[in-house]
């Protein structure tokens, strides 16, 4: 009987790494007629089998060895969602390299950084990106060849590599995986709100249990049947994972590119009969005003999911009333990137709707493969009452211990990740994010939660954004400024919203003042960026 190092027996299971290159292997072995629709820059479009995929990534995989690709060598993509970016993705880490997703949001300068940090040798973007690439090429020393998945509307000149062309002479089998499973897959860099971006390095096991982790019922609870399309990009986090999800459950896959107004996406949803759906809450208001002013319905889709900032409250009304499920989800890059989804809980089932709503507000429950907890400032784990907050901790093996190409670690010494976010978790288990540690509103010793202040605001008709944030005042250090956007010609009355503010929150947290400003910045990921705010204010 064979024995390991710690003197425990060996168990007499198979060596399976968990590598991602299983995921889609998977995919086209058992459900390779399976559709991937991709809608690209250029207009055309394409309908891919899993199994061609999982063919072309192969193909593609043989080019990058050609070019001198070795095992950990970052190659990046600048590009929205295709399944030629699908087969990229695969391709690079199927040989052990590793795939840098780059956010085309990002202002040259920080994706000059993000480029130079991570070295990356190669760069794959969308046509729509020519001139992007190019620059940020010419900035990388790093960067020795740039491949576009689509032509660029601007002359082709001769050393413009095009994807097509780059794979058609290769073979379509590789060998995938002949590395350990701890090895790393995927780098993204965090927004960089405060400080520079820090790269999050996935491992191929990490990506993998995310993946196994996320089709949980209790968590996006997706199969074989539905139709997913991530408007969330795959340069997002990962697409909140449906990138490696989608293909594992033999989920068709519809992949919308980067028209992502609210008509196209109408049209696509209607189209594909798209029945499960992620994105930010900008682009839900923006379907929904659509569906609204043409007196439009959905019925494929059964279920959206919210992430990347709080779920307004009339968002979720207004979709709740075309009998879509609304599912809030919360995640970070550091995480892989789901930390917590508002799966219902067995007590739903003696709650009116109206009393639902509270809870599907907030950021969801941990799921089995994630732990937290909140921390009070003097170290101290805080109840699970819904009243006691504290920081916001999270564990498990998706969640980043430490930065890319950085010393210091990101976690505890007991292994929690700090997030930032200060919390509270209530008896069900449902954690609600009362604000960013940077972003709370400190008020004559008190805290004051901006998230709150912009919830009860997006509540009031015409409202279409919100951004709270602490001004300076003499007596009580911070007090709450709100500025609000308009949706259309609508006109608001600000004393009816204050007397609306004032029937929702504390008499204490209400704003000192309210402006009604053309727009509030959004950062790279679709969240208000107060930084920029608090510079211009």
């Amino acid at each position: 009987m064979e024995k390991l190092a710690s003197g425990t027996l060996k168990g007499g299971m198979q060596d399976f790494s968990l590598t991602v290159d299983r995921v889609i292997s998977h995919a086209a072995r058992w459900h390779g007629n399976r559709e991937v629709v991709s809608y690209y820059d250029d207009g055309s479009e394409d309908r891919l089998t899993y199994h061609e995929i999982r063919e072309a990534a192969a193909r593609l995989s043989n080019a990058l060895l050609e070019m001198g690709v070795k095992k950990g060598d970052r190659v990046a993509t600048l590009a929205m969602n295709s399944g030629r970016h699908l087969v990229a993705w695969y391709a690079i880490s199927g040989i052990g390299a590793v795939c840098h997703t780059l956010n085309p949001r990002f202002s040259i300068d920080q994706l000059e950084w993000i480029a130079n940090h991570a070295s990356d040798r190669f760069l794959f973007a969308d046509g729509a990106f020519f001139g992007l690439a190019e620059e940020l090429r010419n900035r990388c020393s790093s960067i020795e060849k740039t491949v576009y998945f689509t032509c660029p509307s601007v002359q082709k000149s001769s050393d413009v590599q095009l994807y097509q062309d780059l794979i058609s002479d290769h073979e379509s089998e590789c060998v995938w995986g002949d590395f350990e499973e701890e090895s790393a897959a995927g780098l993204c860099y965090t927004s960089g709100t405060s400080g520079d971006p820090k790269g999050v390095l996935y491992s191929h096991r990490s990506n993998v249990l995310h993946t196994l982790m996320t089709t949980q019922s209790d968590v996006l609870d997706i199969g074989v049947n539905d139709v997913i399309m991530p408007i969330v990009p795959m340069f997002h986090a990962n697409a909140w994972g449906l990138a490696f999800s989608a293909p594992a459950v033999g989920a068709r896959l519809i992949m919308p590119g980067g028209q992502l107004d609210g008509k196209t996406l109408y049209h696509r949803l209607k189209q594909e009969r798209v029945t499960f759906s992620a994105g930010v809450p900008t682009v839900w208001l923006g379907l929904l005003d659509h569906m609204e002013a043409t007196n439009s319905r959905l019925p494929d889709l059964k279920t959206i999911v919210v992430g990347g900032a709080a779920l307004p409250e009339h968002l979720l009304r207004r979709f709740s009333k075309l009998g879509c499920r609304v599912l809030a989800a919360w995640g970070m890059t550091e995480l892989s990137p789901v930390g917590g989804v508002v799966a219902p809980v067995p007590e739903f089932e003696e709650m009116s709707e109206e009393e639902k709503i509270p809870y599907q507000l907030k950021q969801g429950r941990p799921f089995f493969g994630i732990d937290m907890r909140i921390v009070g400032e003097d170290g101290t784990q805080q109840k699970h009452d819904g009243i006691a907050n504290g920081e916001l901790q999270m564990s498990g093996p998706t969640v980043c211990q430490k930065y890319f190409a950085l010393n210091s670690k990101s976690a505890t010494e007991d292994n929690f990740l700090k997030t930032g976010d200060i919390a509270t978790i209530d008896s069900f288990g449902f954690v609600k994010i009362t604000d960013r540690a940077k972003d709370v509103i400190k008020s004559g010793g008190e805290w004051i939660s901006s998230i709150e202040i912009e919830n009860a605001a997006c509540t009031f008709p015409g409202v279409s954004m919100a951004a709270a944030l602490g001004i300076p005042h003499p007596k009580w250090d911070e007090r709450p400024l709100l500025l609000i956007t308009v949706s259309g010609a609508v006109t608001i009355s600000l004393e009816e919203l204050a007397k609306h503010l004032a029937s929702r929150l504390p008499k204490w947290w209400l704003p000192e003042e309210i402006r009604v400003v053309d727009q509030i910045p959004l950062g790279a990921t679709g969240k208000v960026d107060k930084k920029v705010l608090r510079d211009t204010i």
